[in-house]
């Protein structure tokens, strides 16, 4: 949110400018101004609820170690009696709905269950020692992460505030914005840097000044260095939203870029994601993080639903999983999914979201012993990788720690950014002028300046953009009324 050191009215003496000249930056402060004022707020929030949820992962392990690890040694037991110890503790009443082996040695096994009182893509999870079949713990879980009630809570704190699917409409306006304020402020950065004496002083913050440079400098030179990093976390954040996640829905569609899943249905073949389909969903829906109330597959065990696996024989476990490591499952961390109903298929998937990515997916039929369909990550279209990678360096599992290092530093970043705009309006409040509290707004007018041309280019953009993402359009309006009862009011002062 980059305010300008100054944004002295043009014509103070009366004269008009040329028509097109200083036009374009003129807009984009008035633009960075506006967007960083009022969506400030709601991208502050999203960042440092984001930070948290980036380190929530190595807070889990530490809060929920008797649940996650064990210190028996020994060879792993059968994993029908892992689950058939799931099962006894919990009565038999609930299905399974997914079972997940012990990735390592040291860890445990989570026999989930399908408890209708919880919510929705929540699944009660049993924790198992796989050496002695010991039940280590009783959890509610989330998505396809399986994230436990903490990282949960945080989860959807960032995604909507846990206000339900009103709340998404506050982490929308700040990743459908967060990316448009970095390009204007980058825009911005780059016109100052030509007619600066030394460009690369712009890209550290200056020490030498004090106030309002000061503040200026360090906002503005993090703001270049963040600013990919922006566009990425607003690309990405935009397919978890409602309105601009269905466009962006819409878009891969009509591309052909859906994410290919494993079908379930006995004799089909593979699906782009939706009904008949388990394990991934389309990595362009835009349910949640999986979270952020629903999306992609982190919202969900695709579309298994546990409803008629109560009969499920424990031994078709380690049957389906011994035939898919003989094929495409290489990976210790899997998910086997039991069948809906008579006429779906086994699924056994890997979950590995750290690079090198495997989730490839097996459908069998546990019947006839025979591969239904599978599905290969290498086999994804570009679009579709790109788009998976997209979600897994957002959530700081691409990379691990690194990741969530990363994260966390851009989001401190994006923060300050936020509190120093702020500061800066205040800091440029007229010193002659006690009744203003803060610094006036920069001149409006720019359009008037502009080639016919120009003009049309930014309508039909702003068009457009608004269409695509409406809490933008939504936005822009609100920001025109409140500039024109600005205006109105700053008339009838000066007429008094």
């Amino acid at each position: 949110m980059t305010t300008p050191l100054s944004s002295l009215p043009e014509n103070r003496q009366g004269h008009p400018r040329p028509r097109g000249t200083s036009w374009l930056g003129q807009l984009l402060r008035r633009l960075h101004f506006y967007a960083g004022i009022f969506v400030g707020p709601f991208i502050l929030i999203a960042a440092l609820s984001g930070a948290l949820y980036a380190i929530s992962p190595q807070i889990e392990k530490v809060v929920y170690a008797d649940e996650l690890t064990t210190s028996a040694t020994g060879p792993a037991l059968p994993l029908a009696n892992q689950v058939t110890a799931a099962t006894t503790y919990t009565g038999g009443a609930e299905a399974i709905s997914a079972v997940r082996p012990a990735p390592k040695p040291g860890a445990t096994t989570r026999v989930m269950f399908d408890d209708p009182n919880l919510g929705e893509s929540e699944s009660r999870a049993i924790f198992i020692d796989p050496t002695t079949a010991e039940v280590k713990g009783d959890l509610t879980v989330y998505g396809t992460s399986g994230s436990l009630p903490l990282r949960t809570w945080v989860d959807q704190l960032h995604g909507s505030l846990h206000l339900g699917n009103f709340g998404r409409y506050y982490s929308e306006i700040a990743a459908s914005w967060l990316g448009i304020i970095a390009v204007a402020g980058l825009c911005l950065w780059v016109m100052r840097a030509r007619r600066a004496r030394k460009a690369t002083a712009l890209l550290r913050p200056s020490m030498k000044h004090k106030g309002l440079r000061r503040t200026f400098s360090w906002h503005a030179s993090v703001g270049v260095w963040a600013a990919i990093g922006m566009l990425f976390l607003s690309a990405t954040g935009i397919t978890w939203s409602q309105l601009g996640g269905d466009n962006v829905t819409k878009l891969r569609a009509a591309l052909d870029w859906s994410t290919p899943a494993v079908s379930t249905e006995l004799g089909g073949g593979s699906a782009e994601s939706g009904g008949g389909s388990a394990g991934e969903s389309d990595v362009g829906g835009h349910a949640g993080h999986e979270g952020h109330t629903g999306y992609e597959g982190h919202a969900g065990h695709g579309g298994t639903d546990a409803s008629d696996t109560s009969g499920v024989d424990p031994a078709d476990f380690d049957m389906t999983l011994a035939m898919a490591r003989d094929i495409n499952v290489n990976t210790g961390l899997v998910e086997i999914l039991p069948p809906a109903d008579d006429d779906s298929a086994w699924v056994v998937q890997e979950i590995q979201r750290s690079f090198p990515t495997e989730i490839d997916a097996l459908a069998i039929d546990a019947e006839t012993m025979e591969i239904t369909d599978r599905v290969d990550f290498s086999d994804y279209g570009f679009a579709s990788k790109l788009a998976r990678w997209g979600v897994d360096l957002h959530m700081g599992t691409m990379f691990g720690l690194a990741s969530q290092i990363v994260l966390v530093g851009l989001a401190i970043g994006i923060a300050s950014m936020v509190v120093w705009g702020y500061v800066m309006w205040w800091q440029r409040r007229p010193k002659h002028d006690p009744s203003r509290s803060f610094g006036v707004t920069p001149v409006r007018g720019a359009l008037a300046n502009a080639h016919w041309w120009s003009v049309a280019a930014v309508v039909l953009s702003a068009v457009a953009i608004g269409v695509f993402l409406p809490m933008v359009g939504i936005s822009v309006l609100g920001f025109l009324v409140v500039d024109g009862v600005l205006a109105l009011w700053a008339r009838g002062r000066q007429a008094r």
